[in-house]
């Protein structure tokens, strides 16, 4: 039982890795993640567009794109994407493998949002888009205005929770050889833990990763709850109350004083 306590849980190991968790592992991670998501909230909705077009040359590579990326495991995807590339010759970011992590990881990415987006839009009624129709609005301002809108409020908890998985996700960009400041949550743990033969560091990352995804997963949670509920309804004024202290007078009331 002590080896195992001293294997996992060595809790001076675990205070001497958390400065560099928390200053550089934490911060790269965020990136990361925020990074993808951006990039895959863009490329999410222009497919989701693009798969509920009537053109079929803009519905089917859609389709394409969505089956190859979600079919893909995401380490292969970023392993072709992050050392393919530069290996081919395509060199858009240099020799930096940072962005090219964001960007597979973002493309990824993009490819789940997109489905969310696709269902949440999917999900309003189709007499909103009819509405705006003729009221005289073009197809594609009815879709920005009218229906996109409240698609995209119908899956703000599954985007929270796509944010969650794409945090996790971003510990498989180790494989591209960041610089010692460029490495994230996991590739911290995994170099003392290869360094000093002992767990710990990577328990204090896992750590790290519960007390980003933790929280955020109470707010998904709580935004399910609000958009399923509504917000709470003021309770009704009853018979004899008075006015309130707002409360302006009528004209009648104005005529009489």
């Amino acid at each position: 039982m002590d080896s195992v306590l001293q294997t996992f849980f060595d809790v001076h190991l675990m205070a001497s890795v958390f400065p560099d968790l928390i200053r550089i592992g934490l911060v790269n991670t965020l990136t990361l993640a925020g990074g993808a998501t951006a990039i895959g909230l863009v490329v999410g909705m222009a497919l989701a567009l693009a798969a509920l077009s009537r053109r079929v040359w803009l519905r089917w590579p859609a389709r394409v794109y969505v089956d190859i990326f979600r079919g893909l495991p995401i380490i292969l995807t970023i392993f072709l994407l992050g050392q393919g590339l530069p290996l081919a010759g395509v060199h858009p970011f240099g020799t930096n493998s940072y962005p090219y992590g964001i960007v597979a990881l973002g493309l990824v990415t993009g490819s789940y949002i997109s489905e969310i987006f696709r269902s949440g839009i999917q999900a309003v009624a189709p007499g909103q888009l009819e509405a705006a129709r003729a009221l005289g609005m073009p197809y594609l301002t009815a879709m920005r205005l009218v229906v996109v809108p409240q698609g995209v409020r119908n899956v703000l908890p599954a985007l929270t929770n796509q944010f969650i998985g794409t945090i996790k996700d971003s510990s498989l960009v180790y494989l591209l050889g960041f610089a010692e400041g460029q490495r994230e949550l996991y590739r911290i743990g995994q170099d003392v833990a290869q360094r000093t033969g002992n767990m710990s560091s990577l328990v204090a990352a896992g750590l790290m990763y519960l007390v980003i995804t933790v929280p955020l997963t109470h707010l998904v949670n709580l935004l399910d709850r609000r958009l399923k509920n509504g917000r709470p309804k003021t309770a009704a004024p009853q018979a004899g109350d008075g006015p309130g202290p707002d409360a302006r007078p009528t004209p009648m009331e104005v005529t009489s004083a």
